[in-house]
């Protein structure tokens, strides 16, 4: 009978981490190992498979053809092995174990302090890991299985997943505070188009916020410059125009010590929804549908 020595999980989760950074460092960085820790299972799995995955040169990292099929093949099998881990843990105590959650960088600061402590005492046996990724990157983590579930903004196109909505985060125009007498909402054709600062491409709240005022030509002369909402805070503090804030993002203080005030702004659609999404048919649906409710709570 003939032996035949397949590749490990660990190999194939190194063959995929170099495939997404392109970078042995960075890649073995997403593993938790050294460099050379994943640099030699690359070459037994090179070595176990007789073929050349990849060209490595001191400046850059290709992959061979095969070398590309093979990565894709990878990411498939480790999709599936994840799926099987979930079935087991959906077997077992509801809410537990570990979970990997991405969260957009317009949510993280202002809402993760109130949910995480609430969840720790709620479910302690809950290991939670977060990182913080713009809408694009948690989407193709989530799709990818990077991640479990991610809590965003919508309206998203994230692909083929499921979601619950927690609840709805008004949009406020944010100015420079002056001497007149502030009206109780700000509508979207009291905005001059060169006034307004929005974050940069990746941020799905630009588009909300374009979306909400419903003028075209906003989304051709706003200025796209900020890279977080405390930057774009200080542009307006500094007299350099005005912006949209996600209300929980003034919940948390961000407009403490500046000179800026804060309206809602007027009109249909004018609020973004917060939910969790995961991928459809996920066999964790319950779980995830559990950590709704609790982040529900946790935010009223």
């Amino acid at each position: 009978m003939t032996t035949t020595y397949l590749p490990t999980l660990k190999q194939l989760q190194y063959l995929v981490a170099l495939h997404d950074y392109g970078h042995f460092g960075r890649a073995a960085d997403a593993c938790f190992v050294t460099q050379s820790t994943l640099s030699a299972g690359l070459r037994e799995l090179e070595s176990l498979i007789g073929i050349v995955l990849v060209e490595r040169t001191r400046r850059v990292v290709r992959f061979t053809p095969v070398g590309e099929k093979i990565a894709g093949k990878a990411r498939r099998v480790l999709r599936e092995a994840e799926e099987l881990a979930d079935l087991a843990r959906a077997a077992g105590k509801p809410l537990s174990g570990d979970l990997r959650m991405s969260v957009i960088p317009t949510i993280a600061p202002f809402l993760l302090p109130r949910l995480l402590p609430f969840i720790r005492q709620e479910r302690p046996e809950l290991k939670l890991y977060l990182r913080e990724e713009t809408s694009a990157a948690a989407c193709e983590s989530l799709n990818r299985g990077g991640a479990d579930c991610v809590l965003l903004a919508l309206p998203y196109a994230c692909g083929e997943v499921e979601h619950e909505e927690l609840f709805d985060d008004q949009l406020m125009v944010a100015f420079p505070k002056g001497e007149k007498e502030l009206p109780a909402h700000i509508g979207a054709d009291a905005i001059e188009p060169d006034q307004l600062l929005l974050l940069e491409d990746g941020h799905c709240l630009r588009d909300h916020a374009l979306a909400a005022c419903n003028r075209p030509e906003l989304r051709a002369q706003a200025t796209m410059l900020g890279t977080s909402l405390h930057t774009l805070v200080q542009m307006v503090d500094n007299g350099l125009g005005v912006t949209m804030l996600p209300e929980m993002a003034l919940d948390a203080g961000i407009l403490d010590h500046t000179n800026v005030v804060a309206r809602p702004l007027e009109g249909d659609n004018t609020a973004r929804q917060i939910a969790l999404i995961w991928r459809k048919n996920s066999p964790r649906e319950k779980d995830f549908r559990l950590l709704a409710d609790l982040l529900r709570k946790a935010a009223g």
